[in-house]
């Protein structure tokens, strides 16, 4: 019976490729916004305060996985703690990583200056 031997890059993309990839996160400081545990796709997680004293969660993520390029999404959180991700706020997709942490910062100060509503849900 012959042996099969995989050729290069015929196997499909496995969690460790994906965690491996992921591991490029970027340190980014926001003023006025506290930095969150990130998950395995994450490029950055921050959760901020509006003025009207809600708080809001704006993660930037890899889904290239999925054809969806870099995401950002904004959710609301509860409690201080408690992130309402079926609630999604805004949802922007990016081409690259940093196009998409400039729209992490974006989402942030808008937030901040209470011009959420401004936000577009789509981009």
């Amino acid at each position: 019976m012959a042996k099969h031997t995989p050729a290069r890059n015929e196997n499909p993309p496995s969690a460790q490729t994906l965690a491996v990839q992921a591991s490029r996160s970027y340190n980014i400081e926001v003023v006025n916004a506290l930095p969150m545990r990130r998950y395995v796709l994450d490029l950055a997680r921050h959760s901020t305060l509006a003025p009207d004293g809600k708080r809001y969660v704006v993660a930037t993520f890899d889904d290239t996985h999925l054809h969806n390029g870099y995401v950002t999404a904004v959710y609301p959180q509860q409690y201080d703690y408690l992130t309402l991700v079926s609630l999604e706020i805004a949802h922007f997709s990016s081409a690259t990583p940093e196009a998409a942490l400039k729209r992490h910062l974006t989402a942030i100060q808008a937030i901040q200056q209470g011009k959420l509503a401004g936000l577009p849900t789509a981009a």
